[in-house]
């Protein structure tokens, strides 16, 4: 087995620093936000986020058992040590890499305040001072997600007017690009099982999409996301049907594992499709890249393997020419660090928030101002990733008894 271990011998002594400790934390906020602290005998410790999910925290805190006593800075070594030193169970996907995507992101929190420059300059300079946010909307009270469960609204979530007034109030806000789910209460019906979507689903969505469109104009620029919901068929009549509308994209209108048939659909329509928020590491998005399956690629950072595995995702786009728009449903912690990642990268699109029903997502952070102004988060040029934590206000949302364990 590969030894990606400490093997080196020189490093100055400004630079001879050993990690001793890691800790984690589950937020309740709209999801549950994963976050991870790394203590160093520097005494300067590093700040970073995995993706929601039960466990994911208890997997990092196994991970410490074999990172205590390396160099924090080794930020890209310690990735691959992580993934093999779990490789036997699950480590090439899935949560455990979800796992060290939050530590990875830490470290490069702790490697740009250890080197005083700000994370994005690590990750290669930057290509913009600002990155542009579009903002996921919910129609009226259309659904709740309780551990990853989807309770649906009343019926009157779904019409058309509720979408509008919703993108009006978007737009008004600063926004301008926003994206509505477009999968509905009425997609399980008659049949729950079968993902078609008869000749009335696509006419009502289409309405959906038309008073969207007509409601924002050219002042902000729309997509819809489908959740995976659909048979090849049904996405492909969807995507002919919303073509006249000019979408931002149609986000994932096909279970994920099937790349074959994200092509096909791809092929068939005009309407931009994008997709990768569920797929880990470069090697998944491969073939989705080079094979054409998609115009837009969305893979998350605190999923996939953290900044520098998405930015070799990024890296692969740019080669065919696809925008990198990376899903993002996390804390401030987790978003500032997409917005370093989204700095650093030429073929950069949009980042995705998540959170505008949570009026206390900004005081989670030590700062005077918002982190969103006229839709766009302003590029830090403080060292890491520029976020301070605020403990009092993440030990109010803390779950459990204390906030770090």
């Amino acid at each position: 087995m590969r030894d990606y271990s400490n093997q080196t011998t020189r490093r100055a002594d400004a630079r001879d620093v050993t990690i001793t400790d890691i800790e984690t934390a589950v937020i309740e906020g709209n999801f549950d936000w994963n976050l991870v602290r790394i203590h160093t005998d520097a005494g300067v410790t590093g700040l970073g986020e995995s993706y929601r999910g039960g466990t994911v925290t208890d997997i990092m805190a196994y991970m410490a058992d074999f990172l205590v006593g390396e160099n924090p800075l080794d930020v890209e070594r310690l990735f691959r040590r992580m993934v093999q030193e779990t490789s036997g169970h699950g480590g090439t996907t899935g949560k455990v890499v979800t796992a060290a995507s939050g530590i990875e992101i830490a470290l490069w929190d702790l490697a740009g305040k250890l080197l005083d420059v700000p994370t994005y300059q690590l990750l290669g300079g930057k290509y913009r001072d600002d990155v542009r946010i579009y903002c996921d909307l919910h129609a009226g009270e259309a659904y709740a997600v309780d551990t990853g469960y989807t309770e649906y609204g009343e019926a009157e979530s779904y019409q058309p007017d509720a979408y509008a007034e919703t993108a009006a109030a978007a737009v008004e806000m600063g926004f301008d690009a926003i994206k509505f789910d477009l999968d509905t209460p009425t997609d399980n019906d008659p049949d729950p099982f079968n993902g078609r979507l008869s000749a009335a689903d696509v006419a009502a969505k289409r309405d959906i999409v038309e008073r969207v469109h007509e409601t924002v104009g050219d002042d902000a620029e729309v997509a819809f996301d489908c959740h995976w919901d659909y048979s090849i068929d049904s996405a492909k009549r969807l995507a002919r049907a919303l073509e006249p509308y000019d979408l931002l994209w149609l986000e994932d209108v096909l279970p994920p594992e099937n790349v074959d048939a994200q092509r096909e659909v791809a092929r068939s329509t005009s309407t931009p499709l994008a997709t990768g928020e569920n797929r880990f590491r470069v090697h998944e998005f491969s073939d989705l890249l080079y094979d054409f399956a998609v115009d837009v690629v969305t893979p998350d950072p605190t999923t996939c393997g953290g900044l520098a595995e998405s930015r070799a995702i990024a890296n692969r786009a740019e080669e065919n020419y696809i925008t990198f728009s990376p899903h993002n449903v996390c804390s401030p912690v987790g978003t500032m660090a997409c917005v370093h990642l989204g700095a650093s990268v030429a073929n950069f699109g949009y980042l995705e928030y998540h959170a505008l029903e949570v009026d206390w997502w900004d005081d989670l952070l030590v700062r005077d101002d918002p982190l969103i102004q006229d839709g766009r988060i302003a590029v830090p040029e403080t060292p890491g990733l520029g976020v301070e934590l605020d403990e009092d206000v993440a030990a109010e949302h803390a779950k459990g008894d204390s906030l770090w364990t």
